[in-house]
């Protein structure tokens, strides 16, 4: 976004905005003992809303749990945004220090358009970083110039920590909008492009902006699109009317004859009542009931003795006539939900 503007800077307000809320994520990530290592302007993304986030952190550290201080020993990050204490080679340094220094260095460059330090090359500018001589832009604001100051410090000790900051005149009172801010590019009139990030993704995958497609997807639309596609599956593996069945569906078959004695399902026969339909000596197979519905029921009761296959009529009232002793007790099938519960189901 700097590079938009032609004195690469930003207006006072919007650089004390992006500041505030670059404190704030520095404050929690420090809150949470992770060491950013890398601040500056090119690992903050904006999003349309003028939200920043920081973000690359392939450098940063996480202190232990139980580390007694904030000590670090290894140094990475941009050679512009290091600290003396990195550039001078000191073995060991405060890790919250170094990223309070980058955040100095960041807000000096979104408010003047430089850098406190320069070099012809690497090793001039670290030699430069190492001996902390600069000075403010003598046209910078005095409060500006005071907590930059105090920001840059090159001994660690004397550096403002991030309450001091906090407590600062400059950062407690926001300078007046002189300015339209600076917007956000791209803004094409998409709002689809949500995020700094695309155009890097367009760069990656594409060769210009006429090669990548014209429709952008939101994450309401992808989320729409996986769940149709998994709803199409489920259908081409339970079938077209696999929804209907599971609403009303009720399965009633005969019972098949079984030649297989040591099977755990047993066939019973009955004989219909004189006084009924059909006339005595009728046989009737009871037909299992197998019921989808949320709550089982008794959906069939075979009742009256049980008779085996191959016995007459005659036989039947003769074993009414016998002693209570011989007639059979009444079984009754419950009705399952399911036919893998099937298997599980009650006779008494």
């Amino acid at each position: 976004m700097l590079d938009s503007v032609q004195d690469r800077k930003l207006p006072m307000h919007q650089a004390h905005d992006y500041f505030v809320q670059l404190l704030d994520g520095l404050e929690y990530l420090h809150g949470r003992g992770i060491i950013h290592k890398d601040i500056k302007p090119g690992n903050l993304l904006l999003t349309l809303d003028h939200t920043l986030k920081i973000s690359d952190f392939g450098v940063a550290e996480a202190l232990d749990i139980f580390a007694p201080t904030d000590e670090c020993t290894t140094g990475q990050g941009s050679p512009a945004f290091q600290p003396p204490e990195i550039a001078n080679g000191h073995e060991v340094f405060s890790g919250f220090k170094v990223d309070i220094w980058s955040t100095g260095v960041t807000l000096y460059n979104i408010t003047t358009g430089l850098y406190p330090f320069e070099g012809d090359n690497i090793y001039k500018l670290l030699e430069n970083i190492g001996k902390c001589e600069w000075k403010p832009p003598e046209w910078l604001e005095e409060r500006l110039s005071n907590l930059l100051v105090n920001i840059l410090q090159a001994d660690p000790a004397k550096r403002f920590t991030l309450q001091q900051i906090r407590h600062h005149e400059w950062f407690q009172f926001a300078p007046v909008a002189s300015s339209p801010p600076v917007p956000i590019p791209p803004l094409k009139g998409d709002w689809h492009r949500c995020s700094t990030v695309l155009p890097y993704l367009i760069a990656h995958h594409y060769e210009s902006d006429r090669d990548m497609p014209a429709v952008y997807f939101t994450e309401h639309d992808i989320n729409e699109e996986m769940a149709r596609q998994r709803y199409e599956q489920e259908q081409t593996l339970l079938g077209p009317n696999y929804l209907s069945q599971m609403e009303s569906l009720s399965f009633h078959s005969e019972d098949a004859s079984m030649q297989d004695g040591g099977s755990r399902y047993q066939q019973y026969i009955t004989t219909g009542s004189t006084g009924g339909g059909r006339g005595a000596g009728s046989e009737k197979r009871p037909s299992r009931s197998f019921s989808l519905s949320p709550k089982p029921s008794l959906r069939h009761t075979v009742a009256g003795p049980m008779m085996m296959p191959g016995t007459t009529s005659s036989s039947s009232s003769a074993a009414n006539n016998n002693s209570n002793s011989k007639q059979r007790r009444t079984r009754k099938t419950v009705s399952c939900i399911s036919w893998r519960k099937w298997p599980h189901c009650r006779q008494s």
